[in-house]
C-alpha cells in the first residue's frame, strides 16, 4: 500500500495497464512529456516511449475517431479530453460511433478496448468552460459505460476494470478531488466492478445517493443529519451506466426515504433518472418523494459558484424536507 492523491492514483492504474499490455496507449493534449494539465500522466512517456504516451492536435473530434479506430483493431487506447466540458466537439463520435461499432457489425468488429478519461465538476474556479457535469448526456446513450470515481482507491481499481472491460467506457474524474483526495492505494493491480454500488455508511432513516465529488459533500451533510439524531444511509453508485438499481432500491425499502445529490444543473440530470426509476420500484414503501440537491439551472458562473454548488448544505435541506414532509 501507498498513499496517493487521485492524480497519483489514476497515474498508477495508467503504468499497471501500460506494463501489463503493450496495446494500451494513452494520448490527448499535452499528456506526453508535459503529463498533461493535471499532471496525470506525468512520466508515462519517458518509461513507455512516444509511440504509447504521445500528444495529439487540439481536435476532440480527432481524437475520438483516431481512438475508435485505434480500438477496432483490437488495442486499448486510453484516450485523455483535457477538461469534460471540452467533450462536445467530439460528441458525435462517441455517440454515433464508440456506442454503436458493436452494432452496427452485428459483433463482427467493436471498440469495446476503448476508455475515454475527462476531468469535470466545478470547485476550481474555472467558470462557465471548466467545471460542467456532462455525464446525463451521456447516459441517454446504450452502448457506454460510464465510470466516475469518488477516491483514489476507487479510481485506481475503476480506471483498470475500465481500460480492459469488453466495452467502450466514459470515465469521469472530480478534478476538485485530484489533490484534494489523499489515502491508501495498492501499488499492485487490482480491480473494483463496474455497475456495483457502494453502500458508504450504513443507516436506517434515509437514502442518500450520489457519485464521484459529490460522496463527499454528502458525508458532511449526514454529519450535520446526525447532530439532529438523523441516521443516513449513504451509497456511491460509482457507475452511472449501468447503475445499481437493485442496492438503492433495497436500501430505499429499509429507510423509506431517498435524496440523490448530484453536482449537474437540476433539470434532466442523471438524478432525474434516480428519482423516477426509485419511485416505480419503491412506491409502496416511500414515506415521502424522492428529493434532489442540484446545482443550478444555470451556466456555471464564476463569481457566483458557491451559490450555483450543491454543497452539503443543500442536500442537508433536502434531508430535513424528506423527514418533515
Amino acid at each position: 500500500m501507498a498513499k496517493m492523491n487521485l492524480l497519483q492514483a489514476i497515474n498508477s492504474a495508467l503504468d499497471v495497464a501500460m506494463a501489463k499490455n503493450d496495446k494500451v496507449s494513452v494520448f490527448g493534449e499535452d499528456v506526453g512529456h508535459f503529463g498533461g494539465v493535471f499532471r496525470a500522466t506525468s512520466g508515462l512517456q519517458q518509461k513507455y516511449g512516444r509511440s504509447r504516451c504521445f500528444n495529439t492536435p487540439l481536435v476532440e473530434q480527432g481524437i475520438i475517431g483516431f481512438a475508435n479506430g485505434l480500438a477496432a483493431q483490437g488495442s486499448f487506447p486510453v484516450a485523455e479530453i483535457q477538461f469534460g466540458d471540452y467533450i462536445f466537439p467530439a460528441f458525435d463520435q462517441i455517440v454515433n460511433e464508440t456506442a454503436k461499432f458493436r452494432y452496427r457489425s452485428g459483433n463482427e468488429f467493436n471498440v469495446g478496448g476503448l476508455t475515454i478519461r475527462t476531468p469535470y465538476g466545478g470547485g476550481i474556479h474555472g467558470g462557465h468552460y471548466h467545471s460542467q457535469s456532462p455525464e446525463a448526456y451521456f447516459a441517454h446513450t446504450p452502448g457506454l459505460k460510464i465510470v466516475v470515481p469518488r477516491n483514489p482507491y476507487q479510481a485506481k481499481g475503476l480506471l483498470l476494470s475500465a481500460i480492459f472491460d469488453p466495452n467502450p467506457v466514459l470515465f469521469l474524474e472530480p478534478k476538485r478531488l485530484y489533490r484534494a483526495a489523499v489515502g491508501e492505494v495498492p501499488e499492485e493491480e487490482y480491480t473494483l466492478p463496474i455497475g456495483k454500488a457502494e453502500v458508504v455508511q450504513e443507516g436506517t432513516d434515509i437514502t442518500v445517493v450520489g457519485w464521484g465529488a459529490q460522496v463527499e459533500v454528502i458525508e458532511r451533510a449526514a454529519e450535520l443529519a446526525k447532530k439532529d439524531g438523523v441516521s443516513v444511509e449513504i451509497i456511491d453508485l460509482r457507475s452511472i451506466l449501468p447503475w445499481d438499481v437493485d442496492t438503492v432500491a433495497q436500501s430505499v425499502m429499509k429507510t423509506g426515504r431517498m435524496v440523490v445529490s448530484q453536482e449537474a444543473p437540476h433539470t434532466m440530470a442523471f438524478g432525474s433518472e434516480v428519482a423516477a426509476t426509485i419511485q416505480e420500484k419503491c412506491f409502496l414503501y416511500l414515506e415521502s418523494p424522492v428529493m434532489r440537491a442540484s446545482g443550478l439551472d444555470t451556466p456555471y458562473p464564476l463569481a457566483h459558484e458557491k451559490e450555483y454548488f450543491s454543497d452539503h448544505l443543500k442536500t442537508y435541506e433536502m434531508i430535513k424536507r424528506s423527514l418533515n414532509y
